[in-house]
């Protein structure tokens, strides 16, 4: 990976709307570096929830209460409800990812490349003894049905190569962008908007 963006995860560099979530991230990986996790033990995922929970309650940062009437949808990781015409707030579990270190860093890579519709963290929730995460993002209202021989050329343009399906990968900063469908990315106007996007770093590329 390269330099700058190294920089974006470690929180040497701002992107927008990535301070709390370069907090949080921090506060992991501070945890680990002390040695109380090791990655890839038993329950390593568990424990990070627990410092989360740690994190969230020294500064304050847990939602009590989510409107449910105003729930729009869910996939398998998130669901998602309507705040104003403006914005929409997003509960994910993490599902998707190893640790949630991971998602933060999904978060902050979003949030470097798509800044048009970059998530906002807003707290912590916990409903049923799961932990959520509850981000805030742009509301985008597509008027024309998504390309994705358009989302294909855009991201080529941008170094990442499809390599099956909706996935892609960028070889030269070992990044993995996935589930790009045309649920994910929706088109406003002819512009192309990434609302959904899965990112994993990884050393294979």
């Amino acid at each position: 990976m390269n330099h700058e963006l190294q920089n974006v995860i470690s929180g040497k560099v701002e992107v927008r709307n990535g301070e709390f979530i370069q907090a949080v991230a921090n506060y992991l990986r501070k945890s680990k570096g002390a040695g109380s996790l090791v990655k890839n033990a038993k329950h390593f995922k568990e424990k990070e929830a627990g410092l989360i929970k740690e994190f969230a309650q020294k500064n304050k940062c847990w939602v009590l209460d989510i409107d449910i009437s105003n729930y729009v949808s869910e996939g398998a990781e998130q669901k998602v409800y309507l705040q104003d015409n403006k914005t929409v707030l997003k509960l994910n579990d993490t599902i998707y990812y190893e640790t949630w270190e991971d998602y933060f860093v999904n978060l902050l890579l979003h949030n470097y490349f798509f800044e048009d519709t970059s998530y906002r963290l807003k707290g912590f929730y916990c409903f049923e003894e799961t932990l959520y995460a509850l981000v805030e993002q742009p509301f985008v209202v597509a008027n024309e049905k998504t390309d994705l021989e358009q989302v294909k050329l855009f991201l080529s343009s941008n170094g990442f190569i499809n390599h099956r399906n909706n996935d892609y990968f960028n070889a030269e900063l070992g990044i993995i962008l996935e589930d790009l469908h045309d649920e994910n990315v929706l088109t406003q106007n002819g512009v192309l908007h990434f609302i959904d996007t899965v990112f994993y770093i990884s050393s294979s590329f």
